[in-house]
């Protein structure tokens, strides 16, 4: 029997929100999950073809459902989405897709979920859960608006045909920018534009992968505030083959370019270069407009929370914020240790009413 006769309503089911329905289940309550798109597979189909990922299959599996095959192999985008797909039908949860929420509003002790279609939900808890893939960044850097070349972020991007014989400049340094600028590399011209060099840190040490040792030292614990004193940005997990190109110059990397002009950019220095295309690799922001009315996120849209608790509204929780708790946040191998967080304290709420 469920805690409470309302819905814990989880806003999105990709990976964050599946991971909120089983601890939502685990602890008690009904999870009721709403997502925009026609599956739930969140924004997995959306990546760039050849996404693969940093994490080995054995950490990357979801509670009860370690992915098949050699659990030391990296699954690839197409697996994950299988993955997720046949984990959401396990999971036995109730989940509406193709739909959209336009808002949450407080009603007592309760929230009301407002969909686009015009029905509301009233729910005991909100989970947003809803990522950040559709609401890409890109930093605003003087003269884009008189550039006569191609601007587009990675979010756009799926493999390199469409970039043959091009001059393109990749910008940013973490793992998605290091591997989409190699790849375009072997048919175009490309140089990555960092604001520092490039972090590495090695795929393997001592015969396991890093995530072995991230495990076993518990790394992948550490607050958002530890890592930052390790490291001055996220480091790129590195087999060899990237550290080795940029020191190489076979993928030439130049400190970020300070403006475009009609042709090209604006090198530091005042070097002006003719390019094609420039493709930001520069992450994304929370994706929550529906909470922006509720008075739960700051002046440039960012979520009010500690640890994915929110700070201005009780039952009020996030899954999938970058760095929420710890270097694995939203992440496969590390958002169910969120998500049993975030619903264990949503739970608490509830017992006291």
């Amino acid at each position: 029997m469920s805690l409470t006769s309302e819905p814990v309503v989880i806003i999105g089911a990709g990976q964050s929100g599946l991971a909120g329905a089983r601890a939502a289940m685990d602890a008690g309550l009904r999870p009721l999950l709403l997502e925009a798109g026609e599956r739930p597979v969140g924004s997995w189909p959306l990546y760039y073809n050849s996404l693969t990922l940093f994490s080995p299959a054995r950490y990357s599996g979801f509670p009860g459902m370690p992915f098949a095959g050699d659990p030391d192999r990296y699954p690839v985008r197409d697996e994950v989405v299988e993955h997720l797909d046949k984990y959401a039908t396990s999971l036995g949860a109730e989940i509406r897709t193709g739909t959209t929420v336009a808002g949450v509003t407080q009603a007592g002790d309760r929230l009301d979920v407002h969909l686009a279609a015009g029905e509301t939900v009233r729910a005991a808890a909100v989970v947003a859960a809803s990522g950040s893939f559709s609401n890409p960044f890109v930093p605003v850097i003087p003269g884009r608006e008189s550039f006569g070349g191609d601007v587009h972020h990675v979010a756009d991007y799926r493999s390199p045909q469409p970039y043959a014989g091009k001059r393109v400049v990749v910008v940013g340094a973490g793992n998605s920018a290091v591997q989409v600028a190699y790849e375009l590399a072997a048919v175009a011209d490309v140089t990555l534009a960092t604001r520092a060099p490039v972090q590495f840190l090695p795929q393997v040490r001592g015969g396991h992968d890093i995530h072995f040792w991230l495990g076993r030292l518990k790394l992948d614990l550490l607050p958002p505030a530890v890592l930052a004193r390790l490291f001055s940005g996220t480091p790129v997990l590195d087999t060899g083959i990237y550290q080795v190109a940029i020191e190489s110059d076979e993928l030439p990397r130049r400190e970020t370019f300070t403006a475009f002009d009609a042709d090209g950019v604006v090198w530091p220095g005042g070097e002006r270069e003719p390019v094609d295309v420039v493709l930001f690799a520069t992450g994304y922001r929370p994706n929550l407009p529906y909470l922006r009315d509720l008075g739960a996120l700051n002046v440039d849209g960012l979520p009010l929370h500690r640890r994915g608790l929110s700070t201005t509204h009780p039952r009020l929780g996030y899954l999938g914020v970058e760095f929420q708790r710890s270097f694995s946040s939203n992440t496969l191998r590390g958002v169910h240790r969120d998500a049993r967080f975030v619903i264990g304290a949503l739970a608490r709420q509830l017992r006291r009413g």
